[in-house]
């Protein structure tokens, strides 16, 4: 590109722009302005031309109208190695502009409120700010365009230190960087205006255009010769940032695997109301319980498999106090912490240990993000669903043998139940005073999946429940737990084969519970 001569300034985001302008006017670039913009720069000694003086036409319709005009789109346009565009700019007395600062109106934080009148949403769409950032990308090779704050203080560098003059490598990566921004601006407004105006549902509508920033590269994705990134998802229609809003205090950075299990940790810990901790493995909980207090949850968490638990990423929903946070640091090996918050004590006996990754989440404990949709890729497409939302209805399941749960029963085959969607099909879930003692995960057979999980539990077995993601298509299931010792059953039933598998809980007298609804998890 040639040297930057003048300059078109209009920008929603005022942040750090005074100082990069009073470089730019220092460095003898001419500033052309509008509106707001213009006012602040003149009101801090820099010298600025009014757009309305440059293109000899006023802003109108309240503002809707500033730049669009052909003085300013011919300035940015005009391919500077095109004589044509050179000779026809001359007679038009098109004055080139050459460097173009645009940042766009915030719709993107407007339409994340949760009530946002449609009126306001609509004066947020910017117009004239896109035609900018697309004007001058497509014209990267003469004209420079800088659509971030963040840009500032390198674009002002490079200009300073090269004689006003940005280089091709420069000008294609910011040419690139507006693309994006509009690309992802207009899937926005799209995805906002079609719920708005064509009343799509939220989470499955009939275009679905994914827009996401990287937050971070990773060392690697689930295996080391795998390229592994990190994209943080725009906020939008109250819902969570989740993860994205967590900070780390402490420890190595965070791993592709670490991230997965994190958010199931946050899932899982979310979901209970009691003080709660859960130990992940591999995405699937190898312990979790409720307490009195989250040191005591902890203990009875990491207690419920220790062996697996070796390396775990541990998530509680609780703000960690010193007991808690030596019980965690008495416990082993472990990858990763999140909590809401940690008291100062807690924070310096865990920080001891400078490998473990410790992850502050205040969300963690408030009600769980059911607005959100869920992803998964397949060949030549997505399929997407919503999060599954548990509804836990007691008065809505129906106990389909004589033999009634006690009150402590109960309360632990909604403790197993509540477990059960986060846990990978088939799903079978051992709990046992509201410690989960033996979970069966991702087997091939229902049937294995009891026997795994018994196995896991051994002796804890006795007098326990448990909860099955699915209905048991056979006998064998319950005969398989009813063997192992457990006294109370929680399963969705409508099995073809229904009646055997409840004749098997009748005749060993323990109760079985029916809810209607199942949580698969592939």
């Amino acid at each position: 590109m040639n040297r930057v001569g003048r300059v078109l300034i209009s920008v929603s985001d005022k942040t750090g722009l005074v100082p990069f302008a009073r470089g730019l006017a220092q460095m003898g670039a001419e500033i052309v302005s509008t509106g707001g913009t213009s006012r602040l720069l003149r009101e801090q000694g820099i010298r600025v031309r009014e757009i309305a003086d440059f293109t000899g036409f006023p802003e109108i319709l309240d503002g809707r109208v500033k730049t669009l005009h052909p003085k300013v789109h011919g300035a940015i346009l005009a391919d500077r190695s095109n004589r044509r565009h050179l000779q026809q700019a001359k007679e038009l007395k098109i004055g080139l502009i050459d460097l173009v600062v645009v940042n766009l109106y915030p719709f993107e934080s407007v339409v994340s409120r949760k009530i946002t009148p449609l009126n306001k949403l609509i004066e947020e769409i910017d117009i004239g700010g896109v035609t900018l950032l697309r004007a001058s990308a497509k014209n990267y090779r003469s004209v420079g365009i800088v659509s971030s704050p963040c840009q500032y203080e390198a674009v002002l560098k490079e200009l300073q230190n090269n004689r006003g003059v940005l280089s091709d490598a420069t000008c294609a990566r910011l040419a690139v960087k507006a693309f994006e921004q509009t690309a992802a601006y207009d899937a926005v407004i799209g995805q906002a205006l079609a719920q708005k105006l064509l009343k799509e549902p939220r989470r499955t509508p009939r275009r679905l255009t994914l827009s996401a920033v990287k937050k971070q590269t990773l060392r690697y994705g689930e295996n080391p010769h795998q390229a592994g990134v990190w994209y943080e998802t725009p906020a939008l229609f109250g819902n969570s940032r989740g993860l994205a809003s967590a900070r780390q205090l402490n420890g190595k950075e965070l791993s592709f695997n670490n991230l997965l299990d994190l958010d199931a940790a946050v899932d899982m810990a979310s979901a209970f109301s009691k003080p709660t901790a859960v130990v992940i493995k591999h995405n699937n909980p190898c312990g979790l319980a409720s307490a009195v207090n989250l040191k005591i949850a902890y203990q009875k968490a990491f207690a419920g498999d220790p062996l697996s638990a070796f390396g775990g990423i541990v998530g509680l929903n609780r703000r960690v106090d010193r007991a808690a946070a030596r019980a965690i640091f008495d416990s082993g090996f472990l990858e990763c912490v999140i909590a809401p918050g940690y008291d100062p004590a807690a924070l310096k006996i865990l920080s001891e240990k400078k490998n473990l990754r410790i992850m502050e989440l205040p969300s963690i404990g408030s009600s769980r993000n059911k607005s959100r949709i869920q992803i998964k890729q397949i060949q030549g497409g997505f399929l997407v669903q919503d999060a599954d939302a548990l509804h836990k209805r007691p008065a809505q399941w129906k106990c389909v043998t004589p033999k009634k749960p006690t009150f402590a029963q109960k309360r632990d085959l909604i403790f197993a139940w509540t477990v059960t969607p986060f846990v990978r099909s088939n799903s079978i879930v051992i709990v046992k005073d509201e410690q989960v003692v033996g979970v069966g995960a991702g087997m091939t057979s229902r049937v294995d999946s009891v026997e795994f999980a018994a196995k896991k539990a051994g002796k804890r077995t006795k007098g326990a429940v448990l909860a099955s993601d699915g209905f048991f298509p056979k006998p064998d299931g319950p005969m398989a737990a009813v063997k192992a010792g457990i006294r109370a059953i929680i399963q969705p039933g409508g099995s073809i084969q229904d009646e055997e598998v409840i004749r098997v809980a009748r005749k060993a007298g323990i109760a079985m519970i029916l809810t209607g609804e199942r949580h698969f998890k592939h």
